[in-house]
C-alpha cells in the first residue's frame, strides 16, 4: 500500500526527484572523494613537508566540499517541496473521497478516524518523503561508493566490512521487526484519544450539566495512558537501536586501528589507513541512516494502509452511470414500496412505504421514537439509498439523477442544526452565494430571527462559532431553517426543525412558511402535533410502517396510533 500510495501521488513530481537524485549522487561522490584527497595530503605533503602540494589539495578539498554543500543544500530544497506537495495531493485527495461517503461510510470509520488519517496519518508518510529525498537516496550510494573506495585504499582489510556490516543490519533487523506492531498499535491508540478528546469537547455541556467532569478526566487518563504506554515501548526500541548502532561503529574503528597500526609498522602508509578509517565510517553512517529509514518505513507504512483504506472505500451512493434529468421541475416526491435496512441489522427500519408529497403542499411524517421518521427523510438527498422500493423525485428515482442536479432542487433541515464558523451571512449564503442582503433579512423574517440578528452587534455581519455554539438552540434552529429558505429550492426537507422553538415562535413561523413555499414541495417531520395539524397530509409511521395517512382531523377518527399521540400530547400539556 505504501509503495502504490508512493507511485500514485509522486508520479506528477517525477522530474523534481529525478533532480534530487542527480544532486545527492553528485554531493555524496564528492564526499566520497574528500578522504582520498585527505590521504594523499598526509602522504605526499605532510609527510615529506611539501607546504605547496598541501595548499593546493587544501584548494580542491575546499572547493569540492563546497559542491558538496551545494548539492546537499539544492537536494533538501526541492526533497521538500516534493514532500510538501505530496502530503497535499494525499490531504485533497482524502478530504474528496471523504467529501462522496454517503453516512453509511461515515459511521462505519467514525469522524475522529477520519480527521486522524488526514493529518497524523499524512504527515507521517509526508515525513517518509522527505527523509527519502535527503537520506534514502544518499544511504546506497554512500554505501556502495564508500566500499569501493575503502577497497582501493587497501583489500586487506576489506574484512572488517564484511564483519561490521551484517552485524549492524542484524541487530537493527532484530529491533525493526519489534517495532512494527507497536507502530501499528499506536495509531490505534491515537485515533482512541481523539475520539475521547473530540466526544468532551463536543459534549461539554452535558458532561458539566451531570457533573461528570471527574468521569469523563479519568476515561482521558485511561486513553491517554494507553497512547504514553505504546509510545513509550516504541521510545526504548528507538532508544536501544542508536546504542547498538554507535557500538558497532566504534566497535569498528577501534578494529581498523588495531589491526591497520600493524599493517603501517609492515609499511602501510598513514594517509592510507585514515582514508580507510574514513570510508569505514562513511559506510556505517550509510548503514545507520539506512537504519532510520527501517524505523520510519513501518508507522509510515502503517499510515499508509489507514489512508488507503479510506481512498479505497467506494461509497455506498454510487452516482448513476448515464443520469437522467427529469423532464418536469415541480419538487413533487413519491415513495414507492420503500424499505430499508441498516448493515447488520436484523430487521428493516423502513418498511413498504408509499405515499406521495406533491407540490404546493406540506406534507408532514409523525410517529413514535424510533419509527423511522429521519430516516425516511434522509433516503430524499440520498444520505442512504433504499434497500428496496424507490424514491421518486418528479418522477425520477433518485439513484438515476446526478447528484448535483437532485441536491440543487431541495433544502434540508437536519435535526442537529449546524453552522460554520463565520457571520450570520456567510451562513445564510450556503445556501445561495449570490443571495442579497435583502434576500437574507426577509428570509430572517419568515425564521422569526430578525429581531435578535439586528440585536447582535454587527447584524449580518455578527459572528458565528463553530456549531454555532454562542447562539441558542432555538437560534441556531432559526437560522438553520432561514439558510434553507434563502436556496429557494422546489422541495423542502425539515427534520425535527422546530422542536427548539417554543408554541407561539413555532406558530408564526409556519404561518410565515406557508405563502413562501406555496409552489414547492414541503416534508415536516415532527413529535409535536401542533407542529404538524395544518399540514395539507400527515403520514403517521408505526414500526416504520404507514398506518395510516390524511388530514389532521381524518386521521383522529381513523387512525389509533395518531390519536393516542394526540391524547397524550394533549394529557401532557394539561398536566403542565
Amino acid at each position: 500500500m505504501l509503495l502504490r500510495l508512493l507511485r500514485r501521488y509522486l508520479r506528477p513530481y517525477i522530474g523534481a526527484l529525478t533532480a534530487v537524485v542527480i544532486l545527492q549522487l553528485v554531493g555524496t561522490i564528492a564526499a566520497l572523494y574528500l578522504p582520498s584527497l585527505n590521504a594523499d595530503i598526509i602522504d605526499q605533503g605532510v609527510a615529506k613537508g611539501n607546504t605547496h602540494y598541501i595548499l593546493g589539495m587544501g584548494a580542491v578539498m575546499l572547493g569540492v566540499t563546497v559542491v558538496q554543500i551545494a548539492c546537499s543544500i539544492t537536494a533538501v530544497f526541492f526533497g521538500a517541496r516534493t514532500a510538501m506537495a505530496f502530503g497535499r495531493d494525499v490531504r485533497d485527495a482524502l478530504f474528496h473521497r471523504v467529501g462522496t461517503f454517503s453516512d453509511r461510510e461515515i459511521q462505519k470509520f467514525g469522524a475522529p478516524s477520519l480527521i486522524t488519517r488526514n493529518t497524523n496519518d499524512v504527515t507521517q508518510v509526508q515525513t517518509l518523503v522527505v527523509m527519502t529525498c535527503t537520506l534514502m537516496v544518499v544511504a546506497p550510494i554512500m554505501c556502495v561508493g564508500g566500499i569501493i573506495m575503502a577497497l582501493r585504499q587497501d583489500v586487506g582489510l576489506s574484512w572488517l566490512l564484511v564483519v561490521a556490516v551484517p552485524v549492524l543490519l542484524v541487530a537493527v533487523g532484530l529491533i525493526v521487526i519489534r517495532m512494527v506492531p507497536q507502530f501499528r498499535l499506536m495509531q490505534k491508540k491515537i485515533d482512541a484519544v481523539n475520539r475521547v478528546l473530540r466526544e468532551q469537547i463536543t459534549g461539554v455541556r452535558v458532561v458539566r450539566a451531570f457533573v461528570r467532569e471527574r468521569f469523563e478526566t479519568d476515561r482521558f487518563g485511561v486513553a491517554n495512558d494507553e497512547l504514553t504506554g505504546t509510545a513509550l515501548r516504541v521510545g526504548k526500541l528507538m532508544a536501544l537501536m542508536f546504542p547498538t548502532v554507535m557500538l558497532v561503529m566504534n566497535a569498528s574503528s577501534v578494529a581498523v586501528l588495531w589491526f591497520g597500526g600493524q599493517r603501517v609498522a609492515d609499511g602501510m602508509e598513514v594517509g592510507t589507513l585514515t582514508a580507510f578509517l574514513s570510508y569505514l565510517i562513511q559506510i556505517l553512517m550509510s548503514v545507520m541512516m539506512a537504519t532510520f529509514m527501517m524505523v520510519m518505513v513501518p508507522r509510515a507504512a502503517v499510515c499508509a494502509e489507514r489512508i488507503g483504506e479510506v481512498l479505497d472505500t467506494e461509497t455506498s451512493v454510487l452516482p448513476p452511470v448515464s443520469p437522467i434529468i427529469p423532464a418536469l421541475n415541480t419538487g413533487e416526491v413519491e415513495f414507492r414500496d420503500t424499505t430499508f435496512a441498516y448493515p447488520g441489522a436484523d430487521d428493516p427500519v423502513l418498511r413498504r412505504v408509499s405515499f406521495t408529497a406533491p407540490p404546493g403542499r406540506t406534507t408532514a411524517v409523525i410517529g413514535s421514537t424510533g419509527s423511522g421518521k429521519s430516516t425516511l427523510i434522509s433516503l430524499v438527498p440520498r444520505l442512504f439509498d433504499v434497500s428496496a422500493g424507490q424514491v421518486l423525485v418528479d418522477g425520477t428515482d433518485v439513484r438515476d439523477m446526478e447528484p448535483d442536479v437532485l441536491w440543487s432542487r431541495m433544502s434540508l433541515v437536519p435535526q442537529r442544526s449546524y453552522l460554520f464558523s463565520g457571520t450570520v451571512a456567510s451562513n445564510l449564503r450556503y445556501g445561495r452565494e449570490d443571495a442579497t442582503d435583502e434576500e437574507l433579512w426577509h428570509a430572517l423574517d419568515i425564521a422569526q430571527a430578525r429581531d435578535f440578528v439586528a440585536a447582535m452587534p454587527g447584524g449580518l455581519n455578527a459572528p458565528i462559532a463553530q456549531g454555532g455554539t454562542n447562539v441558542s438552540g432555538g437560534q441556531r434552529q432559526r437560522l438553520a431553517i432561514a439558510r434553507a429558505l434563502v436556496r429557494k429550492p422546489e422541495i423542502y426537507l425539515f427534520d425535527e426543525s422546530f422542536s427548539a422553538l417554543d408554541v407561539a415562535t413555532d406558530a408564526r413561523l409556519r404561518a410565515a412558511l406557508r405563502p413562501f413555499t406555496r409552489n414547492a414541495s414541503v416534508i415536516i417531520v415532527a413529535q409535536r402535533v401542533s407542529t404538524i395539524k395544518d399540514a395539507d397530509q400527515i403520514v403517521v409511521l408505526d414500526n416504520g410502517e404507514v398506518v395510516g395517512t390524511g388530514t389532521h382531523d381524518e386521521l383522529v377518527d381513523t387512525c389509533p396510533t395518531y390519536a393516542e399521540i394526540v391524547e397524550s400530547q394533549l394529557a401532557a400539556e394539561a398536566a403542565a
